[in-house]
């Protein structure tokens, strides 16, 4: 409490930092057991179903559905002139922009951490140097080498440092962890990708009628 308002300052936005850090780490860990949890239901009822249509009928809303929503509305868009070929083509670059954007929602909110993770330390030791300096200012003013005077000034300069490091390293390991487990989500829906590529090739192929979810089809 005796520390230079820059310290002060310094000490009081890293443990701020520290708080979102566990409040990022709470809100998206929750977000990704839901979002796995709801993929892999989907890519299971999606490995029994014979069709697009089917797979409408059966997969439950998320990440998944709306995949299977790109992949109905293009075959909605095309026609029985159009190549095979270049329909699969459209609906694969549908599927994949739907699935980068699924990709992007579920890593919103984690750069944070990367942020934290790279700048907590600097920002520590910054507070570090400051309080240094003032110790060194103070000990000039009172003219003496006294470790009773020189200790407490450079004593609470260095808890700074502390301090980002503490802010610091969790932040890099939640992160890193994040990134395994996103990446990890990601596959999950390139496996989606890959059986609604295959689920509608097999549609054109046998010249079935594709159509569009219900809640779509009632809001045209």
């Amino acid at each position: 409490m005796q520390a230079d308002i820059v310290v002060k300052a310094v000490m009081t936005g890293l443990a701020l930092a520290t708080v979102v850090t566990c409040t990022v780490w709470l809100s998206k860990t929750i977000e990704l057991f839901n979002a796995r949890r709801i993929v892999r239901r989907s890519l299971r009822e999606l490995a029994g179903a014979g069709s697009v249509e089917d797979a409408v009928r059966t997969v439950p809303a998320g990440p998944v559905a709306r995949l299977l929503d790109g992949a109905a509305a293009e075959l909605k868009l095309s026609n029985d002139r159009m190549d095979r070929d270049g329909i699969k083509a459209r609906i694969l670059s549908r599927l994949q922009q739907i699935e980068a954007a699924a990709g992007r929602r579920i890593a919103f909110g984690t750069g944070v951490l990367a942020t934290i993770g790279a700048t907590g330390p600097f920002v520590g030791l910054f507070g570090t140097v400051w309080g240094i300096m003032n110790s060194f200012i103070g000990i000039s003013k009172s003219q003496t080498t006294n470790l009773a005077v020189v200790a407490p000034g450079i004593a609470e300069a260095l808890l700074a440092t502390a301090l980002g490091l503490v802010a610091a390293i969790p932040a890099v390991v939640i992160y890193n962890l994040f990134v395994r487990q996103i990446g990890a989500y990601r596959a999950l829906l390139g496996e989606g990708v890959a059986e609604i590529t295959r689920l509608a090739g097999r549609d054109l192929d046998s010249g079935a009628i594709v159509v569009r979810r219900a809640h779509l089809a009632a809001a045209e």
